[in-house]
């Protein structure tokens, strides 16, 4: 018989995939040439610091495991309640002063979060960190267990070495085993949920559509990539909302992300108040137009513009808008549309208005148009800028009804139109028939149009507030007439757009906000703060059009303002705290459902663009 051919052994392969050499002691273990120790925290931050949990993961030389579980609320409210309890009894039988405050201040914790489960329905679980830090020899373990004892420190955590438990805290730590009970026993504590995810702030690493441009660099470094106009899961319109406290970058931001809309072809419109778009609008090659007066930038009041339909369940205040929204040849048109909000800017302009004046109004504007050879059936979208009645022609017909209702009154009547007359000779002879009197000459006929409002300032509250109106009634006309073009509507200054005494222009700003992803089209609303749109006489509007955009920028803010948006958008401790340190250029990004800290470092080529007005 042949002889068995021996085979060579393979000592590089054997050394590979042999197992490391391990040795466990009492308070160390030997793992291969490495010496290390296994810890937990036994003692956790009442209230933790935003990100307490990434220092104490970043310890160089250290391995962390970390282990949450939830637990059962009732389970833990009888827990508090006896520990609660405990802490009271030591806390008043206690002769040493500083075990006393210590007792004191461990019950009162105890309420604090018994109150938090109990009342305000906050999540709860057990927490376990195991910490291992590794040395080549003793020497250098020593000054990794400084350090590591100093972060644990100054995260108001304290621990303790896992004496007899060296093996299983290795295994704890240990990607494949699971949970060793020994080690849960030692260093469970219980935390809210809140607090957990709190200590590991923004821990992504980037954005990256695959397309669009570069907006901002997030906690890590990581750049974020987006494609403003791509439609998946849980984005779904191209709505942005831009809040926070003036000078922490929000005019910067707003220039960075137009102009990378600009250069992927989207239409830019600006409703600019503070004239901080200029520059930019020039640099482009823009069409910058003064409407708080030009004649070049002028839109008339009674040219009959589409206007956005209301996608609401039908109520009594929306039945009218949904009646002429059915396609079924029984609508009145867009003319029905359009006095209907028309009655909308003329209580903006004219508030006083009651329901009697109102109706004569409409009255003689029906008559007007009638007059014109426009009627119910007609289709506007046939007609010019100047087949349609001015603000002279409606002055003109009110005081022909006022001299017709004069021979025919008795003494006590009241004249409305006489009334009504006086009211518009403003708009149709003075000072505000610069803005409306005459046919619409605004056009958008270049891909970045700013409608400087800054010369409105002077005017009144009233005035302004029917102007913008106007302006996005117009902006709508654009951005709903080819549903191939992107159009971007970006409104500063948003607060300037509310007036809670006739809250259906918010109305219209929240139907717009909802039907312009049908058109490929998008609104940004620029302002300081989220109470002006949660007033209780606005908010059911107001919040809509907060709530609406799927993508959500805020930088810096406080007092009201941080409560507010912190109920608003349910931002835990670290968004929160992030918020309240005010860094300028740093801000909480909402993409969707997913939360990034960005850092908006905007690359040196564009600033040239951003001019000298805000963003600087």
């Amino acid at each position: 018989m042949a002889k068995k051919q021996q085979k060579e052994i393979n000592n590089a392969l054997l050394n590979v995939i042999a197992p490391v050499g391990l040795e466990f002691k009492e308070n160390s273990f030997i793992l291969g040439e490495n010496l290390g120790r296994s810890y937990g925290i036994i003692k956790y931050p009442s209230g933790p610091d935003y990100g307490w949990l990434s220092k104490i993961t970043n310890i160089p030389s250290t391995m962390v495991g970390i282990t949450y579980t939830p637990n059962n609320d009732g389970e833990i409210i009888q827990s508090l309640n006896y520990n609660i309890n405990t802490y009271a009894q030591e806390a008043e039988m206690a002769k040493d002063r500083l075990k006393k405050q210590r007792a004191e201040k461990s019950a009162k914790d105890g309420e604090l979060l018994m109150k938090q489960i109990d009342q305000n329905g906050e999540n709860v679980g057990e927490i376990s960190v195991t910490i291992v830090p590794m040395g080549e020899d003793r020497e250098s373990l020593k000054k990794v267990e400084q350090k590591m004892r100093g972060t644990c420190g100054m995260a108001h955590c304290k621990i303790r070495n896992l004496s007899f438990f060296q093996q299983d805290g290795l295994k704890h730590i240990s990607p494949f085993h699971m949970e060793v009970p020994e080690i849960s026993k030692v260093s469970n504590r219980v935390m809210p949920l809140r607090s957990f995810i709190g200590g590991f702030p923004f821990s992504s690493s980037g954005y990256n559509d695959n397309s669009g441009f570069y907006v901002a660099k997030d906690a890590n470094g990581g750049l974020v990539i987006l494609d403003f106009w791509k439609r998946e899961n849980d984005r779904t319109n191209t709505n942005m909302v831009i809040m926070g406290q003036p000078g922490l970058g929000k005019s910067a931001a707003t220039k960075h992300i137009a102009l990378g809309l600009y250069m992927l072809g989207t239409k830019l419109i600006f409703i600019d108040p503070e004239t901080e778009y200029k520059e930019l609008c020039q640099e482009l090659n823009g069409t910058w137009l003064n409407a708080g007066g030009s004649p070049n930038a002028r839109v008339n009041p009674l040219h009959i513009m589409p206007v956005p339909k209301n996608d609401d369940a039908e109520t009594e205040e929306n039945a009218l808008y949904n009646y002429y929204d059915r396609d079924d040849g029984h609508g009145l048109g867009d003319m029905a549309l359009y006095i209907k909000h028309l009655e909308t800017f003329f209580s903006l302009y004219l508030p006083s208005l009651d329901d009697f004046l109102k109706a004569d109004l409409k009255d003689a504007i029906i008559e007007l148009y009638n007059d014109f050879g426009i009627t119910w059936d007609t289709d506007v979208k046939k007609l010019k800028p100047t087949d349609f009645p001015y603000m002279e022609h409606l002055y003109g017909k009110l005081k022909e009804k006022e001299s017709e209702l004069e021979k025919t009154r008795k003494e006590a009547d009241t004249n409305g139109y006489a009334m009504l007359a006086k009211l518009l000779k403003d708009a149709s002879q003075g000072a505000d028939s610069m803005l409306w009197n005459g046919p619409t000459t605004l056009k958008a006929d270049n891909q970045c149009v700013v409608l400087d409002t800054f010369s409105l300032q002077s005017s009144s509250e009233n005035t302004k507030r029917a102007q913008y109106f106007l302006l996005q009634t117009w902006a709508w006309n654009i951005m709903s007439a080819n549903r191939n073009e992107k159009v971007q509507l970006i409104c500063d200054e948003g607060y300037l757009m509310i007036d809670p005494e006739v809250p259906q222009s918010l109305v219209f700003l929240r139907n717009v906000a909802k039907r312009d992803r049908k058109y490929e089209a998008g609104m940004i609303i620029i302002s300081h703060s989220v109470v002006d749109f949660l007033d209780p006489r606005v908010k059911m509007y107001g919040q809509a059009l907060l709530d609406t955009p799927c993508y959500k920028i805020l930088f810096g803010s406080d007092g009201r303002n941080l409560k507010e948006t912190t109920d608003l958008y349910n931002l835990t401790e670290a968004e929160q705290e992030l918020l309240e340190s005010k860094q300028r250029a740093h801000a909480l990004f909402v993409i969707g459902s997913k939360r990034l800290h960005v850092n908006f470092e905007i690359p040196e080529y564009k600033w040239q663009y951003f001019g000298s007005a805000g963003g600087r």
